[in-house]
């Protein structure tokens, strides 16, 4: 099967409606990480293994990400984005979201920027810089193969918005990383994802800011 038929089925086993232009720009996006990568080393998966490892990998949590944010138009922060890994799939799948890729590694920002530019997307832009230095506020904040659970959500509190959600992609459900949250952060919901021709574990870490932890901080005590 040709990657575009590959494709094709895949979003259609996630149940997503990629227009052609989508579908182009997804393919495009793999064949620039291959071009890339021979130069500044984005990504340790070999090009035949990208479509699967990186591309329906990061496709299978744009349903749940609709989901989570009821399609409405929101604001995301991909950390130690690397080669754009899911925040590039985002922004081409969900132009509503404006998405923001920051890696401390000034190539990969700039190869964000390349994307964004070459693939026409206005709603996507490359970060270099240190996630503790955001200040946001992002209505969502995800991570792919990033740090642990704790390190994620310390890291980048201070750019998350109130009412904001944390999403970590992980392989099997990490029950250590879980206990070991800090207090000001709790899990609400640990998704099984299901990835299109890959034989592995993978999950989304849903978290958000403890709710006793806002009201603490002197919040008006109105949250649900």
């Amino acid at each position: 099967m040709t990657p575009e038929t590959r494709l094709i089925e895949a979003a259609q086993q996630l149940g997503l409606e990629l227009n052609d232009a989508q579908r182009g720009q997804l393919l495009a996006y793999v064949e620039l990480i291959a071009k890339w990568n021979k130069v500044y080393n984005l990504t340790a998966v070999r090009p035949e293994e990208m479509l699967v490892q990186h591309l329906f990998d990061s496709l299978a949590v744009v349903g749940p990400l609709r989901r989570q944010t009821g399609a409405r138009p929101v604001r995301l922060l991909d950390v130690g984005s690397g080669a754009g890994l899911p925040g590039v799939v985002v922004a081409i799948c969900c132009p509503e979201v404006q998405v923001e890729c920051v890696d401390t590694v000034g190539k990969k920002a700039a190869f964000i920027q390349q994307v964004a530019a070459q693939l026409k997307l206005p709603n996507l832009r490359g970060l270099h810089g240190r996630v503790e230095n955001l200040a946001g506020p992002y209505d969502v904040i995800s991570s792919r193969a990033f740090a642990s659970l704790p390190d994620f959500v310390s890291w980048s509190g201070g750019a998350l918005a109130e009412q904001g959600v944390w999403m970590a992609m992980k392989g099997k459900a990490p029950d250590d990383e879980i206990a070991a949250l800090p207090p000001a952060a709790e899990v609400f919901h640990v998704e099984q994802l299901s990835v299109p021709e890959l034989d592995a574990e993978r999950c989304l870490v849903w978290m958000r800011k403890r709710q006793r932890a806002q009201s603490a901080t002197g919040s008006s005590g109105t949250g649900s």
